[in-house]
């Protein structure tokens, strides 16, 4: 196997830093938003703003909770922020792997994105 040239050795090294930081910025958002959310809850005496055994369930009555500032919408907000933070992963890794020139890693990573946007539509429509 050849090796590769210089350039792109530091450019792989600096994906691999910015893979490494995009995680643990996200994870760092993601929880800092759920606090905010537990917070809120808290000082509401537990009431997430919605009927009892009933939470936001689609993008747009969590979109709208967390303009009016309800703890269980602000929260998901957090969630989806977690979950997203591995999916925000494999698309810098196509694009580490595109400028690797793996192609094979390429399209197997392409298709586990399309495997999670899949599923995250199965899962909302289910």
């Amino acid at each position: 196997m050849a090796n590769k040239p210089e350039s792109t050795e530091k450019e792989m090294a600096h994906i691999e830093i910015m893979i490494g930081r995009i995680l643990q910025i996200g994870v760092v958002i993601a929880a800092i938003v759920m606090l905010i959310g537990l917070i809120l809850l808290l000082v509401n005496g537990g009431d997430g703003g919605y009927a009892v055994g009933h939470q936001p369930t689609t993008i747009s009555t969590i979109l709208s909770g967390t303009a009016h500032m309800k703890p269980y919408a602000i929260m998901m907000v957090g969630m989806f922020c977690l979950i997203l933070t591995p999916v925000l992963r494999v698309v810098v890794s196509i694009y580490a792997f595109y400028k690797e020139h793996d192609h094979l890693y390429v399209w197997i990573t392409t298709a586990v994105l399309i495997i999670l946007c899949v599923s995250f539509i199965i899962g909302h429509t289910v």
